[in-house]
């Protein structure tokens, strides 16, 4: 893939990664993903702005084959499929510095091989670097994903450079974003990667929408021309209430837990509830993050093994809870043989000050008609709950 411009010299490079399908050892890509970095050319220096994960390097080396100077490398975030090819930049070029936030350089310095303390300045939020004829300002972002994250303005093209912000794990041949096909994965990915800090990022959004960006360039995913699509999207995903919507994760062993789920699925649908089930043997966690996002209840279904959740239940509630969703109610419900702490060890886990747990519905063996009562009855709990907070 060779650079392409989005501006009088500022090039859009770096690699589309169009077979990888897991990131973190955790995330499911489905889609892929890019890792992007943009060569700036002022009338007397230049900026690399971030790099590619390393797996990638050979392709942003031959990139840059035939630029002949580089004076900065920015650093936005010390992640390593941004930062992980700087050793290689500034191996070729001797002269170049790396440009981070204060937090970012030690950070860097502890993830990287082959980068030395006298390479890396550090910027202060607001501070401004010059390149002749352009000129790059730099917004600090704190908990936009890591503590030491920084975005760049660079302000004779109005455009803004947000690192993993408004990312998408997309892999496309688009330089620019396709709105209809971009919305899904922009989602997954805030789901997945942002949602943790949506209380933060809710107050950057003021100063993203005070900056005024004419292009908005994220270093996963295509660009965005129209800035106000990504900047609402954010805007609805981290601030606006949650929806009449109830998420259903559950596993089953000798189908108890499966005829439950049918039984409360039903009647909440019956109520006028929408409602997502994920049989979490089989799931893609990144639909269930996704769901979460705009979800008002959880409602958890585990067997009970050896006294406890089934694990797989287990990981799902933890998954639910760094997420840190919008979500207003949590409930759990299930089956076991001779007893156990299933829906307590569950609730402890999704508990938090804004959430309240709504009584369990637990039967001993297979489902009978006063255990089915009782999951109609929490349905109607959480259907007038909804109703009761306004939830559309």
């Amino acid at each position: 893939m060779k650079p392409r411009a989005i501006s009088d010299r500022v090039l859009a490079g770096g690699a589309i990664d169009w077979d990888r399908r897991l990131f973190d050892s955790l995330i499911p890509l489905p889609d892929g993903t890019s890792y992007n970095a943009y060569l700036v050319q002022g009338s007397e220096k230049s900026a690399l702005l971030d790099t590619v994960d390393p797996t990638k390097r050979d392709e942003l080396m031959s990139q840059l084959a035939g630029i002949e100077r580089i004076d900065f490398v920015i650093s936005h975030h010390a992640e390593q499929d941004h930062s992980g090819a700087i050793p290689d930049v500034l191996a070729k070029y001797p002269q170049a510095k790396v440009v981070a936030s204060t937090k970012a350089k030690g950070m860097l310095l502890d993830l990287l091989e082959g980068i030395s303390e006298d390479r890396v300045i550090t910027v202060e939020d607001g501070e401004e670097l010059s390149l002749g004829d352009k000129t790059l300002r730099f917004v600090y972002m704190p908990w936009v994903h890591w503590p030491e994250t920084m975005i760049t303005y660079l302000l004779q093209d109005r455009i803004l450079f947000t690192c993993d912000l408004f990312g998408s794990h997309l892999a496309t041949s688009d330089l620019y974003a396709d709105e209809a096909r971009v919305y899904e994965p922009a989602k997954r990915y805030y789901a997945e990667i942002m949602m943790p800090f949506r209380r933060a990022i809710a107050r950057h959004l003021e100063r993203v929408r005070q900056i005024a960006p004419a292009v908005i360039a994220p270093s996963h995913g295509p660009v965005y021309r129209r800035p106000a699509f990504i900047i609402d999207a954010y805007d609805e995903w981290v601030s606006a209430p949650p929806r009449n919507r109830v998420i259903v994760p559950y596993i089953t062993m000798h189908g108890s837990t499966a005829r439950m789920v049918e039984h409360f699925v039903g009647a909440l649908m019956e109520r006028g509830v929408e409602v997502e089930q994920f049989n979490l043997a089989s799931a893609d966690i990144g639909k269930l993050a996704v769901s979460l996002v705009d979800a008002a209840t959880i409602a958890v279904g585990t067997p009970t093994v050896l006294g406890g959740p089934h694990p797989t239940v287990l990981a799902a509630a933890q998954l639910a809870a760094v997420l840190n969703p919008k979500l207003r109610f949590a409930a759990v419900f299930g089956s076991y043989g001779w007893g156990g702490k299933a829906a307590e060890q569950v609730a402890a886990i999704v508990e938090r000050a804004d959430i309240e747990i709504l009584a369990p519905v637990l039967c001993k063996g297979i489902p009978r008609e006063a255990d089915f009562v009782a999951l109609e009855s929490l349905a109607e709990t959480i259907a007038v709950k909804h109703r009761e907070q306004g939830f559309a």
